[in-house]
Protein backbone atom coordinates (compact mmCIF):
# COMPACT_ATOMS: atom_id res chain seq x y z
CA UNK A 1 0.00 0.00 0.00
CA UNK A 2 2.79 2.12 0.83
CA UNK A 3 4.03 2.38 -2.63
CA UNK A 4 0.70 3.56 -3.95
CA UNK A 5 0.69 6.44 -1.50
CA UNK A 6 0.82 10.48 -3.03
CA UNK A 7 2.82 11.58 -0.18
CA UNK A 8 5.00 9.10 2.77
CA UNK A 9 6.07 11.56 5.03
CA UNK A 10 3.82 14.24 6.22
CA UNK A 11 3.39 17.38 8.45
CA UNK A 12 -0.15 17.81 9.62
CA UNK A 13 -1.39 21.25 11.24
CA UNK A 14 -4.48 21.05 13.30
CA UNK A 15 -5.99 24.37 14.23
CA UNK A 16 -7.40 24.45 17.96
CA UNK A 17 -10.57 25.20 16.67
CA UNK A 18 -10.98 21.68 15.02
CA UNK A 19 -10.75 20.30 18.41
CA UNK A 20 -13.77 22.33 19.87
CA UNK A 21 -16.63 20.90 17.19
CA UNK A 22 -20.05 22.98 17.82
CA UNK A 23 -18.74 24.13 21.14
CA UNK A 24 -17.84 27.90 21.60
CA UNK A 25 -14.58 26.55 23.65
CA UNK A 26 -11.96 24.34 24.52
CA UNK A 27 -12.32 20.43 23.66
CA UNK A 28 -14.68 18.52 22.01
CA UNK A 29 -13.40 14.87 22.72
CA UNK A 30 -15.44 13.08 20.38
CA UNK A 31 -13.91 15.30 17.72
CA UNK A 32 -10.59 14.93 19.35
CA UNK A 33 -11.28 11.10 18.91
CA UNK A 34 -12.60 11.24 15.34
CA UNK A 35 -9.31 13.71 14.04
CA UNK A 36 -6.60 10.82 15.79
CA UNK A 37 -9.20 8.08 13.90
CA UNK A 38 -8.26 9.91 10.47
CA UNK A 39 -4.30 9.88 11.55
CA UNK A 40 -4.76 6.34 13.04
CA UNK A 41 -6.19 5.14 9.36
CA UNK A 42 -3.07 7.25 7.52
CA UNK A 43 -0.21 5.15 9.46
CA UNK A 44 -1.90 2.24 8.27
CA UNK A 45 -1.40 3.09 5.55
CA UNK A 46 2.14 3.14 5.65
CA UNK A 47 2.24 6.83 6.21
CA UNK A 48 5.33 8.97 8.97
CA UNK A 49 3.32 11.76 10.59
CA UNK A 50 4.23 14.80 12.76
CA UNK A 51 1.49 17.11 13.79
CA UNK A 52 1.88 20.62 14.46
CA UNK A 53 -1.40 21.99 16.99
CA UNK A 54 -3.12 25.32 17.25
CA UNK A 55 -3.95 26.69 20.59
CA UNK A 56 -7.07 29.06 19.23
CA UNK A 57 -9.79 27.09 20.85
CA UNK A 58 -8.43 28.06 24.01
CA UNK A 59 -6.44 31.44 23.80
CA UNK A 60 -5.05 33.49 21.11
CA UNK A 61 -2.44 35.99 21.74
CA UNK A 62 -3.40 38.84 19.61
CA UNK A 63 -6.50 38.71 21.67
CA UNK A 64 -4.75 40.10 24.46
CA UNK A 65 -3.19 42.61 21.87
CA UNK A 66 -5.97 43.76 20.30
CA UNK A 67 -7.22 45.01 23.97
CA UNK A 68 -4.30 46.46 24.53
CA UNK A 69 -2.25 44.21 26.62
CA UNK A 70 1.04 42.76 25.99
CA UNK A 71 1.45 41.17 23.08
CA UNK A 72 4.49 38.73 24.56
CA UNK A 73 2.74 37.37 27.37
CA UNK A 74 -0.42 36.65 25.02
CA UNK A 75 1.53 34.53 22.69
CA UNK A 76 3.43 32.77 25.67
CA UNK A 77 -0.28 31.82 27.19
CA UNK A 78 -1.91 30.81 23.60
CA UNK A 79 1.84 28.63 23.58
CA UNK A 80 0.54 27.06 26.63
CA UNK A 81 -3.21 26.46 25.41
CA UNK A 82 -1.00 24.50 22.40
CA UNK A 83 0.45 22.05 24.56
CA UNK A 84 -2.89 21.47 26.72
CA UNK A 85 -4.13 20.54 22.86
CA UNK A 86 -1.66 18.14 22.04
CA UNK A 87 -1.59 16.31 25.33
CA UNK A 88 -5.79 15.78 24.10
CA UNK A 89 -4.73 14.64 20.72
CA UNK A 90 -2.13 11.99 21.99
CA UNK A 91 -4.65 10.54 24.57
CA UNK A 92 -7.06 9.89 21.81
CA UNK A 93 -3.97 8.47 19.47
CA UNK A 94 -3.77 6.51 22.56
CA UNK A 95 -7.09 5.25 22.78
CA UNK A 96 -6.22 3.30 19.41
CA UNK A 97 -2.98 2.04 20.22
CA UNK A 98 -1.09 4.76 18.19
CA UNK A 99 2.24 5.59 19.98
CA UNK A 100 2.37 9.40 19.99
CA UNK A 101 4.61 11.63 21.52
CA UNK A 102 4.53 15.83 22.57
CA UNK A 103 7.49 17.65 21.98
CA UNK A 104 7.46 21.49 23.26
CA UNK A 105 9.35 24.60 22.16
CA UNK A 106 8.74 25.40 25.82
CA UNK A 107 10.15 23.78 28.62
CA UNK A 108 7.96 22.06 30.55
CA UNK A 109 9.98 18.37 31.44
CA UNK A 110 7.63 17.31 34.12
CA UNK A 111 4.65 17.28 31.77
CA UNK A 112 6.37 16.54 27.85
CA UNK A 113 9.71 16.41 26.43
CA UNK A 114 11.43 19.70 24.97
CA UNK A 115 12.09 19.71 21.10
CA UNK A 116 14.96 19.29 19.40
CA UNK A 117 15.44 18.43 15.58
CA UNK A 118 17.36 15.25 16.53
CA UNK A 119 14.88 14.26 19.00
CA UNK A 120 12.04 14.57 16.78
CA UNK A 121 13.84 12.60 14.39
CA UNK A 122 14.48 9.91 16.52
CA UNK A 123 11.05 9.34 17.72
CA UNK A 124 9.93 9.58 14.07
CA UNK A 125 12.68 6.85 13.32
CA UNK A 126 10.74 4.59 16.12
CA UNK A 127 7.51 4.65 13.89
CA UNK A 128 6.19 7.14 17.02
CA UNK A 129 3.31 10.18 15.54
CA UNK A 130 5.25 13.21 17.06
CA UNK A 131 3.22 16.06 17.95
CA UNK A 132 5.00 19.39 17.84
CA UNK A 133 3.29 22.22 20.41
CA UNK A 134 4.65 25.45 21.84
CA UNK A 135 4.60 27.08 18.55
CA UNK A 136 7.97 27.80 17.86
CA UNK A 137 8.84 29.17 21.10
CA UNK A 138 9.24 32.85 20.03
CA UNK A 139 5.93 35.47 20.38
CA UNK A 140 5.05 37.07 16.93
CA UNK A 141 5.21 34.10 15.41
CA UNK A 142 1.96 31.71 14.21
CA UNK A 143 1.08 28.10 14.57
CA UNK A 144 1.06 27.96 10.53
CA UNK A 145 5.00 29.67 10.68
CA UNK A 146 5.46 26.44 13.51
CA UNK A 147 4.16 23.77 11.07
CA UNK A 148 6.30 25.09 8.20
CA UNK A 149 9.85 25.15 10.18
CA UNK A 150 9.03 21.54 11.41
CA UNK A 151 7.73 20.35 8.39
CA UNK A 152 11.59 22.10 7.44
CA UNK A 153 13.12 20.63 10.19
CA UNK A 154 11.64 16.82 9.69
CA UNK A 155 12.14 16.80 6.10
CA UNK A 156 8.31 16.28 4.70
CA UNK A 157 7.10 15.31 1.51
CA UNK A 158 4.28 17.92 2.36
CA UNK A 159 2.48 20.48 4.52
CA UNK A 160 -0.86 19.22 5.23
CA UNK A 161 -3.26 22.43 6.55
CA UNK A 162 -6.65 21.11 8.01
CA UNK A 163 -8.91 23.55 7.41
CA UNK A 164 -12.72 24.29 7.78
CA UNK A 165 -13.54 23.95 3.73
CA UNK A 166 -12.22 21.82 0.88
CA UNK A 167 -9.12 23.48 -0.43
CA UNK A 168 -8.19 27.14 -1.23
CA UNK A 169 -11.01 29.46 -2.41
CA UNK A 170 -10.87 33.14 -4.26
CA UNK A 171 -12.94 34.43 -0.80
CA UNK A 172 -14.60 33.27 1.43
CA UNK A 173 -17.22 30.22 -0.07
CA UNK A 174 -19.24 30.69 3.48
CA UNK A 175 -19.22 34.67 2.91
CA UNK A 176 -19.17 34.40 -1.04
CA UNK A 177 -21.37 31.72 -2.97
CA UNK A 178 -19.45 32.91 -6.32
CA UNK A 179 -15.91 32.04 -4.72
CA UNK A 180 -13.61 29.72 -7.06
CA UNK A 181 -12.10 26.69 -5.49
CA UNK A 182 -8.49 26.20 -6.61
CA UNK A 183 -7.08 22.76 -7.78
CA UNK A 184 -3.23 23.86 -8.06
CA UNK A 185 -1.39 26.77 -7.00
CA UNK A 186 2.06 27.79 -6.47
CA UNK A 187 3.14 29.17 -3.61
CA UNK A 188 3.93 32.14 -5.47
CA UNK A 189 0.21 32.92 -6.26
CA UNK A 190 -0.88 31.98 -3.03
CA UNK A 191 1.06 35.19 -1.97
CA UNK A 192 0.83 37.46 -4.92
CA UNK A 193 -2.71 37.30 -4.48
CA UNK A 194 -3.31 37.50 -0.65
CA UNK A 195 -5.03 34.28 0.21
CA UNK A 196 -5.57 33.56 3.67
CA UNK A 197 -5.10 29.87 3.46
CA UNK A 198 -1.40 30.36 5.93
CA UNK A 199 0.35 33.52 6.89
CA UNK A 200 2.87 34.76 4.25
CA UNK A 201 6.14 33.65 6.42
CA UNK A 202 4.66 30.44 6.60
CA UNK A 203 4.23 30.11 2.93
CA UNK A 204 7.73 31.75 1.67
CA UNK A 205 9.10 29.40 4.19
CA UNK A 206 7.38 26.33 2.41
CA UNK A 207 8.42 27.80 -0.96
CA UNK A 208 11.95 28.20 0.09
CA UNK A 209 12.43 24.41 1.53
CA UNK A 210 10.24 23.32 -2.24
CA UNK A 211 7.50 21.43 0.35
CA UNK A 212 4.17 21.49 -0.91
CA UNK A 213 1.26 22.87 1.14
CA UNK A 214 -2.30 20.40 0.96
CA UNK A 215 -5.19 22.18 2.03
CA UNK A 216 -7.95 20.02 2.69
CA UNK A 217 -11.39 19.78 5.35
CA UNK A 218 -9.87 18.60 8.61
CA UNK A 219 -13.98 17.75 8.78
CA UNK A 220 -14.63 15.65 6.26
CA UNK A 221 -13.92 11.95 8.38
CA UNK A 222 -11.59 10.04 5.96
CA UNK A 223 -10.35 12.55 3.94
CA UNK A 224 -7.00 12.80 5.15
CA UNK A 225 -6.41 8.83 4.16
CA UNK A 226 -7.92 9.74 0.88
CA UNK A 227 -5.98 12.19 -0.36
CA UNK A 228 -3.07 10.71 0.66
CA UNK A 229 -3.60 7.70 -1.25
CA UNK A 230 -4.80 9.90 -4.28
CA UNK A 231 -7.95 10.94 -3.94
CA UNK A 232 -10.58 13.10 -1.91
CA UNK A 233 -10.82 16.77 -2.71
CA UNK A 234 -7.92 19.28 -1.60
CA UNK A 235 -6.03 22.24 -2.98
CA UNK A 236 -2.27 21.66 -3.50
CA UNK A 237 0.16 24.26 -3.50
CA UNK A 238 3.33 23.71 -5.20
CA UNK A 239 5.81 24.72 -7.77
Amino acid sequence: MAGDLRFKRVLLKVSGEALMGAQGFGIDVAVADRIASDIGEARRLGVDISIVIGGGNIFRGVAVASKGGDRVTGDQMGMLATVINALALRTSLAKIGIDAVVLSAVAMPEICESFSQLVALAHAEKGRVVIFAGGTGNPFFTTDSAAALRAAEMGVDALFKGTQVDGIYSADPKQDASATRYERLTHDDVLRQGLAVMDVAAVALARENKIPIVVFSIHEEGEFGRILSGGGRSTIVSD
